[in-house]
């Protein structure tokens, strides 16, 4: 069972798959409580209705694209083993999306390591991640995603995002940033500016 805040299909707005359809499971539960968080609504896990995973695993596997992006919330805060090896089972690509603090669990074809400063993920995050994606709301932060592009393996992909409510102050320094740090990129929220979940 999961406390599913919602699914749904979409394209992805984010990071190194921006653009590809995808089919999305939001978990809820979340203690991290990062200030700009834009799904606090996921926070508390009593809210949402706890929910069998083979009923999740049958809905999901419905759609034309055969990529699930497990999010939150917090995902890793639950034991998803099960959920993907019988997703993976039904031919379908699993993508995690996650802060990294609580133990890793399940099988995953893609993880998306979004650091936070106020809750630093766990050491075995960094190696195994493919995408390190670092929401930037100040220049500080610009820092805090170096620290972090310090630990992750070498194929893994860097990117900075610009914090959606800061986007318009923000953007500018971030662009000359990576124009300085070509070995970066940015994600911008792009289902934001398309107005798609």
């Amino acid at each position: 069972m999961l406390p599913l805040l919602e699914d749904f299909y979409t394209l992805q707005g984010e990071g190194k798959h921006t653009g590809k359809a995808a089919y999305f499971i939001r978990v809820g539960g979340c203690d991290i409580g990062c200030k700009w968080c834009d799904t606090k609504f996921s926070w508390n896990p009593n809210l949402h209705t706890l929910t069998n995973m083979d009923e999740i695993i049958e809905k999901a596997q419905n759609y034309p694209a055969k990529t699930i992006v497990v999010t939150g919330g917090e995902p890793t805060t639950y034991d998803l083993e099960y959920l993907t090896s019988n997703l993976i089972s039904k031919g379908v690509k699993t993508h995690l999306e996650t802060s990294g603090v609580y133990k890793l669990t399940g099988s995953w074809d893609w993880v998306c390591l979004s650091p936070k400063q106020h809750n630093k993920p766990l050491s075995e995050f960094y190696q195994i991640a493919d995408e390190l994606k670092v929401i930037i709301e100040t220049e500080e932060d610009l820092q805090w995603a170096v620290e972090n592009a310090k630990l992750v393996n070498d194929k893994c992909e860097l990117f900075l995002q610009p914090e959606w409510s800061n986007f318009e102050e923000i953007i500018n320094r971030v662009v000359e940033f990576v124009k300085n740090n070509p070995q970066w990129k940015i994600s911008i929220q792009a289902h934001k500016f398309m107005h798609i979940p």
